[in-house]
């Protein structure tokens, strides 16, 4: 008896039947917010190296859109050809992937810190046929290694150059002519059926192994949503898009979700956490999204000067569990509630922490699941863990991705449709999730399970930490033992004793005490803001001894 497989077909009639699927296009809601509210700001874009930020009401952004999808049709772009924008936060992001969801193309949002080696390999797997790069960014010459990669990329016809010269420049090549290509009637769909692949993210690579994640507008309006009434957004919300475009977080939950309820969007190139904190001041922004360090530098920016944001009121907080005294130090210095949120690039926003219970549950959950998605954990056995056990996670639901690109022989889902996400995690009574490390990331030191992220809060309380994160490396005798690797404060000192002395206040049991301390500059993090804890397992496999030298 063969095992049950996972059936697409029956998974998306019952995302329609249950009204998760809606089987619509974000043109049509961009369309109701330009004619209700045509002179509403839609979009203001805040370049670090430019001294003033650019603003658009949805009327202009709709008539870029318009003109910006005329364009791609006319350099033969079409459904199901990929486009790969690798921008920074700048509004040309925003027009081309809207219009290119217009001509029914894929968009293939690519982060701007991927070099030859890693842009080389995405453009070639993806196919792309357009690329659309900033000319310089931070110093870099984004326009050169594009060219540069051309040649061994037989089906990237075009290169668009933001901030460029001549006939490839964006304006020239994407905003210059008188034509427009509006948006379907009411009603229609246009070129882009809504189940299938409308975008295409490679997965961050916390593990080293990046992966083209397929979403269609199904799945990406799920999301939007879901987290909009989770949160309580609408078009009165001004958000703050200071997580990257080229993630999900930047793209989906801010980006998406800002123009499918109509809110106003702000874009910041590159987060600098005074600047940020001023923008949040001055343009009155209610919601904002990132990762915990985003939140660190947001208390650190007042606690220098900078201006309270007294208007945001809601932060979803991704990539990683909150440190529990961050999230104390938040409520306290900034009045802000910060709602956990737990989910992937393949399954999107998946459990959030609603604001009304935020200060209760965020420092010791990562949120419920949203509407539309179910989440388990379950023991290595695959039976049902209890409450408060740790045990593996799984999920599925409306906004689960469609599958990996060109993958056909990785099916990532399990007759049921549960996806297995790697990620340890425990329930409690009330259904709310806490992520406990991946499977990956658990410490077994001579046959105890060392409760990293634990260890780890415990360090961040530490006055002279700024980050900390927590590897094992081999040990012949134990099987492993634990190396933390701590960022500190400025002018701060912090060795090994110092360490086991904030271990034994803490009356934590010796099994779980880091055996060894490295200070280091920074963490190293995906774009996301998560800690890329398989470099740090790689930097440690040095400091494992000889066998006939281990100590006991």
């Amino acid at each position: 008896m063969s095992e049950k497989k996972f059936d697409p077909v029956a998974h998306a009639r019952s995302m329609r039947d249950d009204g998760f699927w809606i089987d619509k296009n974000f043109d049509e809601f961009l369309q109701q917010t330009i004619v209700a509210t045509p002179g509403k700001l839609a979009l203001l874009a805040d370049r670090a190296d430019r001294p003033e930020a650019k603003r658009f009401t949805y009327a202009e952004l709709g008539d870029m859109i318009s003109r910006a999808a005329a364009a791609l049709k006319k350099l033969g772009i079409g459904p199901r050809d990929v486009v790969s924008v690798q921008l920074p936060n700048w509004w040309e992001f925003a027009v081309v992937a809207l219009a290119a969801f217009r001509v029914g193309a894929v968009v293939n949002p690519l982060m701007p810190i991927f070099r030859e080696h890693e842009l080389g390999y995405m453009l070639g797997f993806a196919e792309t046929k357009l690329l659309v790069v900033p000319k310089l960014f931070r110093g870099f010459d984004h326009e050169a290694m594009a060219r540069a990669l051309q040649p061994n990329l037989p089906n990237l016809k075009h290169i668009v150059v933001v901030d460029g010269e001549g006939a490839t420049s964006f304006d020239k090549a994407l905003l210059s002519g008188s034509d427009r290509l509006g948006p379907p009637p009411a009603g229609q769909i246009g070129a882009m059926p809504a189940d299938q692949m409308a975008v295409l993210m490679f997965t961050s690579g916390t593990t080293g192994s990046p992966k083209g994640v397929m979403h269609c507008l199904n799945t990406l309006l799920a999301c939007n949503i879901a987290l909009a009434g989770r949160f309580g957004l609408d078009s009165n919300d001004t958000m703050l898009v200071c997580s990257p475009l080229g993630h999900m977080t930047g793209f989906a939950a801010g980006m998406l979700l800002g123009f499918k309820i109509g809110a106003s969007v702000i874009f910041q190139d590159v987060w600098e956490p005074k600047r940020g904190i001023g923008i949040m001041a001055n343009e009155g922004v209610t919601y904002s999204a990132g990762a915990a360090t985003f939140l660190a530098d947001m208390c650190e920016a007042v606690k220098a000067g900078a201006p309270k944001p007294q208007k945001l009121r809601k932060f979803l907080c991704a990539g990683a569990p909150i440190p529990p005294a961050l999230i104390d130090r938040v409520y306290r210095e900034l009045d802000l509630k910060v709602c956990s949120l737990w989910g992937m690039t393949e399954s999107l926003s998946s459990t959030l922490t609603e604001p009304e219970r935020a200060l209760e549950k965020s420092s010791k959950t990562d949120g419920r699941p949203l509407e539309g998605v179910a989440v388990k954990v379950l023991r290595m056995d695959g039976s049902p863990a209890a409450v408060g056990e740790k045990g593996l996670l799984k999920v599925r639901g409306a906004q689960m991705c469609l599958g990996y690109y060109k993958r056909a022989d990785m099916e990532p889902f399990d007759g049921e449709g549960w996806f297995d996400t790697g990620d340890m995690a425990y329930m409690d009574d009330e259904g709310y999730i806490r992520i406990d490390g991946r499977i990956k990331d658990i410490i077994i030191r001579g046959g105890e399970n060392v409760p990293v992220f634990d260890i780890e809060n415990l360090l961040f309380k530490h006055p002279a930490v700024l980050a900390a994160a927590i590897v094992g490396y081999p040990d012949a005798r134990l099987g492993e033992r634990a190396c933390a690797f701590v960022v500190l404060r400025p002018g701060q000192t912090l060795d090994l004793a110092g360490v086991q002395a904030l271990m034994a206040e803490n009356k934590v049991a010796k099994q779980y005490w880091p055996e060894r301390i490295e200070i280091v500059a920074d963490l190293p993090k995906t774009p996301a803001g998560k800690v890329q804890k398989f470099q740090l397992r790689e930097i440690a496999k040095a400091f494992a001894e000889p066998p006939h030298k281990a100590s006991a």
